[in-house]
């Protein structure tokens, strides 16, 4: 058995939603977490690769927040009802329903409560640094959360379930003494994950990133993924457990998506099997000569 199995808490229970209503509800949640990457690269330190704004899963709020600001401030975004919340320390919290609503009138909301706690309002105006797909928000659409309901609580528990199963191989991997950040969350692909950084050929670093992608250009599905850098050689790569395979389309990772965890005996047993068998598989295959 591979050393990164583990026993676990349940998983909350994953129903199955209508894949173009789920994935609807990915692209309205993707544009809705921009306002909180806005916010923490408008008044957090800046840190390498825009660390700054990756955000955390809060499973008793079932929302992912930024870090804290200067004052204690969290923005979060509640990804069942697409609620921005601005937490203020207590139980002082300001809600802002983002259904039926643009992105024109959450940023005249934001800039309100923001400038009455001192800061500058103009700062969340930046450009971004990455683009994001193009959606009808983008042309002032208006966010309609009540359209997908199921879709969005199906979305919140793909990460809550990651989250639970990320941070146990995150801590394993760290008891065996390779270096693996924090389970958190990217506004730029919209994905939770650990990195883990590890010696590989010829005294290069090599990494294995670990985590959940709620659906993207390569797969409109929430998956699995265990990816691998430097890029082996195709040849190189060992079988994976049936659940998944190998992603070799510009990047190489172990993938095993929704509808394959959907029909299986156990989806939580089998997908924290697979992720196990993937890292370790990674982890040998960074032994090894790696393709140019």
């Amino acid at each position: 058995m591979s050393q990164l199995a583990t026993a676990g808490s349940a998983w909350r229970p994953l129903l199955g939603v209508d894949p173009p209503r789920l994935s609807e509800a990915r692209q309205q949640a993707h544009h809705a977490i921009q306002w909180l990457a806005r916010t923490a690269r408008a008044y957090l330190p800046s840190q390498p690769d825009d660390g700054h704004t990756n955000l955390g899963w809060d499973d008793s709020e079932n929302s992912f927040a930024t870090l804290a600001m200067h004052d204690g401030t969290r923005l979060c975004l509640n990804l069942g009802s697409l609620t921005l919340v601005l937490h203020c320390g207590g139980n002082n919290a300001l809600q802002f329903p983002l259904d039926g609503h643009t992105d024109r009138q959450a940023r005249q909301w934001l800039g309100e409560v923001l400038g009455a706690r001192g800061l500058d309002p103009n700062l969340v105006d930046a450009p971004s640094p990455y683009a994001i797909p193009v959606h009808a928000l983008t042309e002032s659409g208006r966010y309609d959360a009540a359209d997908v309901p199921h879709a969005l609580a199906e979305l919140a528990a793909w990460f809550a379930n990651a989250e639970s199963s990320l941070s146990r191989i995150q801590e394993q991997l760290i008891e065996r003494k390779f270096a693996a950040s924090e389970v958190r969350c990217w506004p730029h692909h919209f994905d939770l994950a650990t990195l883990a950084s590890l010696p590989a050929r010829d005294g290069e670093t090599g990494y294995v990133g670990v985590g959940l992608s709620p659906g993207d250009g390569y797969y409109d599905e929430p998956y699995f993924y265990v990816s691998v850098y430097p890029k082996p050689d195709p040849a190189t790569l060992p079988e994976l457990p049936a659940l998944g395979w190998w992603h070799t389309r510009d990047f190489t990772a172990g993938v095993a998506p929704a509808h394959q965890i959907m029909t299986a005996k156990s989806p939580k047993i089998e997908s924290e099997g697979f992720l196990s068998a993937a890292v370790e598989a990674s982890i040998k295959i960074l032994g090894k000569p790696i393709s140019n």
